[in-house]
């Protein structure tokens, strides 16, 4: 770059930085006197209260509202301000305005307007600034709300800037390869994920700016920024859909630590932190009743460590045949239940058993089961006084009195087990637990949620806008399902990689399975931005797969494999010494618990469990199941001769293999 051409990006940063400044300053000031305004607002409304009529009280209420409102957003942009006043920006690009003439676009993480209200930064998510993510130098279009724009882009760049210096200018250009993207990969994790906005790649784009389709389902290889692109996806809807608020969108996370991991990256966009939640959350908001319902973690535990499995049983409760076999039985129950005896309420209005069992099997068809009794609790109630609901309850308990079969869904669970409709055959032992157990498993749980939304509804989640699901192919079809039911009105971006499938029981040959349930688009990522090329290629080998790109240049650091202890911890000091984050992974909880036993008088390190929620980063030790999502600088897979993964265990181990960014150890 020419020198001039230097002097004049450093006099646009110097104009851009004093304007950001003082804008800051202005803000600050304004938000103190808004502040004081809205106090003394309130304080009026309170000392004038009694002089007031209702109209009048209204009126200030509305209009104290309006201004709180107002009030929020300045700060919440002045929030944003304050986030890049040491880097205002990162990128330009240079096109053709409606005239033909060169127009200059300057990307940051917010907007920033001058007096005339002309642009001095433009937020990464605005329709124009797509096309720094999406071309190369050459004609180009973005989507604007008034339709398609085409115009020629000449120039992109971006830029190094700190405390407000220019330290680096880069011409940059499609090439995934670039300076740019290679100077990120190669730093060391960090304990926190961290937003990708300055390298955002085109298949990455695709999926964060798409609005046209109501569902979008994606298919991404380990390292190919699933989690990153979800939560960059969910800023840009919170900026396009108006009257979108980070509390109408719902992440399900695969546990605790890994919600942790991406707290920060929202934030660092600019945006509030969203609701999170785990599918064991919904199970026990849906289970009343077992005290405890064991949680898709501590199943899998349960699995790698217990030996008596009956593993056909185990398959069966999760496939997708057991949806049929469940609607079946519940109709089954439907068509064979009625009552034993009429009803007579209030020692006036009787009602035979074959007028309650025509209403049950004829009129109220449609319903779902035990709402067929609400129904008609309604019903007689409102015909009997003269359309009063007050012996609604009363109408409700004679019903089910009358009625041949109890409302006790341990009994009904257990009934379908016992059930022609169950195509595998449990043992007496295991059906009695499920009657006085305190917990319930999670592959009992998962049904019991299905059967009691089958016979009673299922909870609806109507305040929900946009559902995120990562780590997608740990979700059987059932649970989609299920989640399907309870947030039918919201859309969903669902993110999985059918390699990394740890759960030994139901498996995916595609995700785009799940377009039966949410029609919508599917996406695959195929470039992985993780791993070095060896690391990748080593992976490769695990599940045999030829398609996996690496963007990460050669760093050349080969696989190395031990099959002895006793070099461990020189192993563990070298890895240390060279890199911020080193993982031990292990096949399971309790390998990693003696493993730990074993060096932590040596070192400082972290034991991960099933009951963690956080972690250090810098050195931990933890079963594979519990790494997923994560990633660290250099990673140590051990096994023994106790813990190992078998062949059917092999995706399991693609997911421990692939936490690793630079340096991978195999002890075996």
């Amino acid at each position: 770059m020419d020198l001039l051409n230097k002097k004049q990006e450093e006099l646009n940063l110097k104009v851009t930085s004093d304007y950001l400044n003082k804008k800051i300053e202005e803000m600050e000031l304004n938000i103190f006197e808004d502040t004081e305004k809205i106090k003394e607002f309130r304080r009026y409304a309170w000392e004038n209260k009694g002089g007031m009529d209702k109209q009048e009280l209204n009126a200030v209420r509305t209009s104290n509202e309006q201004e709180a409102l107002l009030m929020l957003r300045e700060r919440d942009y002045f929030k944003k301000l304050l986030k890049i006043k040491d880097s205002p920006y990162f990128a330009s690009i240079v096109i053709d305005d409606e005239n033909m003439d060169k127009k200059k676009i300057y990307i940051g993480m917010t907007y920033l307007k001058d007096e005339k209200l002309d642009n001095l930064i433009y937020d990464w998510r605005a329709p124009v600034c797509s096309i720094f993510y999406d071309y190369e130098s050459g004609e180009c279009h973005y989507e604007a709300p008034e339709g398609i724009i085409n115009t020629f882009l000449h120039q992109k760049r971006q830029y190094k800037i700190e405390k407000q210096k220019l330290l680096r200018i880069i011409d940059s250009s499609i090439n995934i390869d670039d300076d740019v993207l290679q100077e990120v990969l190669a730093n060391s994790s960090s304990d926190k994920m961290k937003n990708i906005v300055t390298t955002i790649q085109q298949e990455q784009n695709s999926v964060i700016r798409n609005i046209k389709d109501k569902h979008l389902i994606v298919q991404g290889i380990a390292g190919s920024g699933k989690t990153s692109v979800a939560l960059h996806r969910i800023a840009f809807l919170l900026y396009k859909i108006k009257n979108l608020s980070s509390d109408k969108v719902l992440i399900f996370s695969p546990n605790q630590i890994f919600t942790e991991y991406i707290s920060n990256v929202l934030p660092e966009l600019g945006e509030e932190n969203t609701l999170q939640t785990t599918f064991h959350d919904y199970l026990k908001r849906m289970i009343k009743e077992y005290k405890n319902v064991e949680s898709y973690i501590d199943f899998l535990n349960r699995y790698y460590i217990d030996t008596t499995k009956n593993i056909e049983v185990l398959k069966y409760k999760q496939s997708d045949e057991i949806i049929n076999d469940l609607e079946k039985f519940v109709k089954d129950l439907e068509k064979n239940v009625s009552f034993k005896s009429g009803i007579i309420e209030n020692k006036v209005f009787e009602y035979s058993k074959n007028e309650l069992n025509d209403m049950f099997h004829n009129r109220y068809s449609s319903v779902v089961f035990f709402e067929r009794l609400d129904a008609m609790a309604t019903k007689l109630s409102e015909s009997n006084y003269n359309g009063s609901k007050k012996k609604k309850a009363t109408y409700h308990k004679l019903l089910l009195e009358a009625l041949d079969f109890k409302k006790d869904y341990k009994l009904i669970l257990q009934m379908f087990y016992k059930s022609q409709f169950f195509k595998l055959e449990i043992s007496d032992a295991e059906i009695k637990n499920l009657n006085y157990n305190k917990k319930i498993a999670y592959d009992d749980a998962l049904i019991l949620v299905y059967l009691k939304g089958l016979m009673e509804g299922f909870y609806y989640e109507k305040y929900i806008e946009q559902v995120v699901i990562d780590e997608a192919q740990d979700y059987s079809y059932l649970q989609y399902v299920i989640l399907g039911k309870i947030f039918k009105k919201a859309s969903f971006t669902i993110l999985g990689d059918i390699n990394q499938n740890i759960n030994p029981f139901y498996d995916y040959d595609t995700l785009n399975k799940l377009n039966n349930i949410f029609i919508g688009k599917y996406i695959e990522l195929s470039k992985t931005y993780r791993s070095s090329e060896e690391i990748i290629e080593y992976a490769n080998e695990i599940l045999n797969l030829h398609h996996v790109c690496a963007i990460r240049k050669n760093v050349n650091k080969p696989v190395i494999k031990r099959n002895n202890i006793k070099t461990l911890k020189e192993d563990i000091k070298y890895l240390r010494n060279n890199y911020k984050s080193l993982a031990i992974i292990t096949k399971n909880s309790d390998a990693a618990l003696e493993l730990y036993n074993y060096l932590k008088a040596d070192f400082d390190i972290s034991y991960v469990d099933i009951n963690s929620t956080d972690f250090q980063k810098e050195f931990v030790i933890m079963p594979a199941y519990l790494a997923k999502g994560l990633e660290f600088d250099s990673v140590i897979v051990y096994q023994d001769k106790l813990n190992y993964f078998t062949k059917e265990e092999k995706k399991l181990y693609y997911v421990s293999v692939t936490r690793a960014q630079h340096e991978l150890y195999i002890y075996t």
